[in-house]
């Protein structure tokens, strides 16, 4: 029998205000553990919450970047359960009314185009964070409660996606939109994005969802595809062996490469939610919101329209750039200063992308790559000031030191050759030393010019104007 996968994630996403959601704390991450916390989010008997309005702004902002709906009316609520880093035993999150409700993205795998449901977008606080002892036979928990009380938002996806890959594509979909709004780094490394997975399996085209696991610790896209693809393969070998998948909480173990059952899967009635007593309801008047909406980035696939539009962009290339933040920033800031738009497109996603992915950066990381610098060293070669040869062999060093590559190419004599007169001596020379070649050449295989201007290029160190190169052949070899 053929099976499909049903695949639901639960996206948690720390908000980068500088203080808690409901008190002063700091949210610095790698602060010297239990410094960042105070009474009201180590939850002392007496103490009074506060929400902080800018974690409402951003929850509202990141709600609006995924199309939702922004409720007029939202709570908060206790969502009670226990556990060593919850120094409640209840959480502070929202249940029945969140802030931001029926939301979608787009996402496109392999030229096709897919719309992915967004339940709800909830504000909540964190929970802090257990340090286990990793010494030889200890058996010890550290508790750090710095967390605690980090703002975050949970975005609960509709069970649109069938394919582990499609959610690696959803999630990078979501962390560029938060980061283009500025709501949140979205940094896995260091806990500001974390993603569950809720997924099934059924028969092919049956319509009625099979029984769901939950899988909880990955730390990476990349986790999250291998945790998704092995879940799938043991559902798949369960139901085939008559075996009953349960309801439960499933640990990924990226060592070995498996998921390890955690506990039974709760229900929400297990949380015994109701409304929390210590923070009043949120009215949000309809001029906020749109403030709110007129005062936001330009969104990616907003901007990817407008360089199809505005630059004569592909769409493929408009995609590609815009796609982080950052590049399209860098790629705006490059065509100020030279036209092209095409080109200054083509060398960001030929040499400097290989770049950045032969040496597994980030265009952030280049602090010494300047937007002028690189599009001055593409007006040279445009302008056949220098060859592109000779422009792939500088970008190196535009890109790791601040340098200009008009001082550059006058410091090492790269300036590009020209005289028609000095470059016909090379090519004679080629012709004479090259016989074989002329004669294959005279007898229709004429693409044997390539090798004959490659000579006169490397004669000529590549300083030699191809053009030129290339008509005085031509002119020669009749």
């Amino acid at each position: 029998m053929e099976y499909e996968s049903v695949i639901g994630l639960e996206v948690h996403v720390q908000l980068n205000t500088k203080s808690k959601i409901f008190c002063n704390c700091s949210t610095q991450f790698g602060r010297t553990p239990n410094t960042n916390v105070c009474p009201v989010c180590m939850g002392l008997p007496g103490v009074l919450p506060v929400l902080n309005k800018e974690v409402l702004n951003k929850a509202v902002m990141a709600g609006l970047a995924l199309n939702c709906t922004i409720a007029d009316f939202s709570k908060f609520d206790r969502k009670q359960y226990f556990y060593p880093d919850l120094p409640k035993n209840y959480q502070v999150s929202q249940y029945d009314l969140p802030i931001c409700i029926k939301g979608y993205v787009d996402i496109k795998t392999n030229s096709q185009s897919k719309r992915i449901g967004i339940t709800r977008v909830h504000m909540e606080e964190d929970a802090g964070k257990l340090i286990h002892s990793e010494k030889p036979g200890s058996d010890f928990s550290l508790v750090d409660y710095n967390r605690t009380g980090v703002p975050l938002i949970e975005i609960v996806s509709e069970p649109d996606l069938s394919l582990p890959e499609e959610a690696v594509v959803y999630l990078n979909l979501l962390r560029n939109r938060l980061r283009y709004v500025a709501v949140s780094e979205c940094n896995m490394e260091e806990g500001s994005l974390r993603c569950d997975a809720n997924i099934s399996i059924r028969p092919k085209g049956q319509k009625e969802l099979g029984t769901k696991t939950e899988v909880k610790n990955m730390n990476s896209f990349k986790a999250v595809e291998k945790a998704l693809k092995y879940e799938i393969k043991r559902q798949i070998s369960a139901v085939e062996k008559k075996e009953r998948i349960v309801q439960e909480t499933r640990l990924w173990d990226s060592e070995k490469e498996v998921t390890i059952s955690m506990r039974s899967k709760e229900e929400a009635h297990d949380y015994r939610y109701f409304p929390e007593p210590d923070l009043v309801p949120m009215v949000i008047d309809r001029q906020v919101i749109e403030g709110i909406k007129k005062n936001m980035p330009e969104l990616p696939d907003l901007k990817a329209e407008r360089y199809v539009k505005e630059f004569g962009l592909t769409h493929d290339d408009a995609e590609i750039i815009t796609f982080e933040k950052e590049m399209a920033l860098f790629y705006e800031e490059c065509v100020k200063i030279h036209r092209n738009y095409k080109s200054v497109a083509n060398w960001l996603r030929s040499e400097v992308m290989q770049y950045l992915n032969r040496n597994n950066k980030a265009i952030t990381d280049m602090k010494d790559l300047k937007p002028a610098n690189l599009a001055k060293l593409i007006k040279l070669v445009d302008d056949g000031i220098i060859t592109g040869k000779i422009g792939k062999e500088l970008v190196i060093e535009i890109i790791e030191k601040d340098i200009d590559p008009a001082v550059l190419i006058e410091k090492k004599g790269l300036k590009q050759v020209s005289d028609e007169g000095a470059i016909e001596k090379i090519v004679d020379e080629v012709i004479k030393e090259n016989p074989d070649a002329v004669e294959k050449f005279k007898s229709g295989k004429t693409g044997i010019l390539g090798f004959l201007v490659g000579q006169v290029m490397k004669k000529s160190q590549g300083k030699a104007n191809p053009a030129i190169v290339n008509k005085l052949f031509e002119q020669k070899m009749k």
